[in-house]
């Protein structure tokens, strides 16, 4: 004989039909699950077992073979106990088979027969509701079933009172839905002394959907404005309310079976990794940004978090969903939040702050000067405060006019020979002042358009040694040194830095 039972396997948001198999057939004892199960269902048999032996029933000494079907759907989580402890127990007589096909059941086993919770009752509700089907339970989660409608709810605290109700001999009370969560507001902006522009960046915000970023020091109230956002958002709607429900539900965070009506005010720690933010793992649980889902996702110390972390929040913040890939299954996650982000300012980036006075620490090397230095930039300009046309400057340069428009827009730099003109044109030298040997070696060298080829041999020196000069290479002989400060102008007695 063959029993089945139904039951259900959570995709993200979508609760999928499943059939429990269970076959008792001759053969050496042994006790088999089938089905793409994951190690939490595998160790289903042993609970199973333990959880009827405390009831008074033992497994008869056959084949026990139980199918999850379909077979290449994975299966993940504990809430299939109960459905095979009863597809045994109707395997075995103890209960009717037809009475069990019109439910379906999930809950996990404890040792000595209670049914435990399980996350994703209200989505098996749902799911039942919609397939014409009662569902069976765990007790302490009757009452976020019964926010499904119209289905027929049997919440059981254990498996005996479960047989007994199958039988008719003790009917159990159908659950009640649990009470909603009434709106709280326990932060709001009033709280909030001073701090107006943010206040008022708030309100903005929050009328229009916008995220929001907020920059300034330790202890000016970032965290705490943040936090009183969901306080000025409207309520959710009763449809909304069971979105966010159904994702607490399938995350295990739906308490008492209390439907949620405040907006979800979620702020991972900076060290959260990406599955934590977007949702995935080993078991596909929903993100911190589907926790978030109609309401607030709140990233402190936005430049701690992780570079992957944050580039994985932009598909769900263009979107509004997360879709987790897998090799055999795609899931997807809504993810409709109202993103908040602040940090404090970086001393080094000061001057973007009106008022703030910034300093450089360090000499900024010349390769990476301010843009707008450049010699393209510098030309340009030039060019434009004389109000001349690019002919006027190309004939002034001695050059064409397409080697000057190449010229001012970076794509190629003037030959050593055209810089003198370009000094003269410009009206002063086009790098910064020279700071060490090198720079001054480099800048004499163009001062005179000369190319290093033609410098080596105005300084009496082969090329590769004057090569090392522009590049700094330590181990300068005292002759070529002489030879450097002769080609620089310098008296004999002042030493090259």
């Amino acid at each position: 004989m063959v029993a089945h039972v139904a039951t259900v396997a959570f995709l993200g948001l979508e609760a999928r039909a499943v059939e429990v198999q269970v076959q008792i057939a001759g053969g050496l004892p042994k006790f088999l699950i089938v089905g793409l199960p994951d190690k939490a269902v595998g160790e289903s048999r042993e609970r199973v077992h333990a959880a009827l032996a405390a009831i008074g029933l033992s497994l008869p000494p056959k084949r026990i073979t139980v199918n999850l079907s379909p077979a290449d759907l994975p299966k993940e989580g504990s809430h299939y106990d109960l459905p095979i402890a009863l597809g045994l127990l109707a395997a075995m007589g103890a209960i009717d088979a037809e009475t069990l096909a019109g439910y379906v059941a999930v809950g996990e086993l404890a040792l000595d027969g209670r049914i435990a919770p399980s996350p994703g009752v209200l989505l098996a509700a749902l799911h039942a509701s919609s397939v014409g089907l009662g569902l069976v339970c765990p007790e302490s989660q009757g009452s976020e079933a019964a926010w499904a409608g119209d289905v027929e709810v049997i919440a059981a605290p254990d498996l005996i009172t479960l047989i007994n109700h199958m039988r008719g001999t003790a009917v159990l009370t159908p659950p009640r839905p649990g009470t909603a969560d009434p709106p709280t507001r326990t932060l709001d902006l009033g709280q909030v002394k001073g701090q107006e522009t943010a206040k008022r960046a708030l309100e903005i915000a929050a009328a229009g959907g916008h995220n929001l970023l907020m920059i300034g020091p330790p202890g000016a109230g970032k965290s705490l404005l943040a936090a009183c956002l969901p306080g000025i958002l409207p309520e959710l709607t009763p449809s909304e309310a069971l979105e966010v429900s159904m994702i607490a539900s399938v995350a295990g965070e739906l308490k008492d079976g209390r439907l949620i009506r405040t907006r979800p005010f979620r702020a991972p720690h900076h060290s959260a990794s990406m599955p934590a933010l977007v949702g995935g793992g080993l078991k596909v649980r929903p993100g911190e940004a589907s926790l978030a889902h109609l309401g607030v996702l709140f990233l402190d110390e936005l430049p701690e978090f992780q570079r992957g972390a944050l580039d994985s929040l932009r598909q769900p913040l263009e979107t509004g969903t997360v879709q987790v890939a897998r090799a055999n299954a795609h899931v997807t996650f809504p993810a409709r939040v109202q993103l908040v982000a602040a940090m404090n300012p970086c001393d080094r980036v000061a001057f973007l702050l009106p008022g703030v006075r910034a300093s450089l620490r360090a000499r900024k090397p010349d390769r990476l000067r301010d843009a707008g230095d450049d010699l393209p930039a510098q030309l340009r300009r030039r060019r434009r405060d004389l109000g001349l046309l690019q002919k006027d400057v190309a004939k002034r340069l001695g050059v064409g006019v397409d080697t000057l428009i190449k010229w001012e827009k970076g794509r190629c730099l003037p030959p050593p020979a055209f810089y003198p003109a370009i000094i003269r044109f410009l009206g002063r030298e086009p790098w910064a002042a020279p700071t060490t040997a090198a720079e001054e070696v480099r800048a004499e060298r163009l001062r005179r358009g000369l190319s290093i080829k033609q410098a080596a041999r105005a300084a009496r020196v082969d090329e590769a040694t004057f090569a090392n000069w522009e590049r700094a290479r330590r181990g300068t002989a005292r002759q070529s040194g002489m030879k450097m400060r002769t080609f620089l102008g310098r008296a004999a007695g002042q030493g090259a830095s």
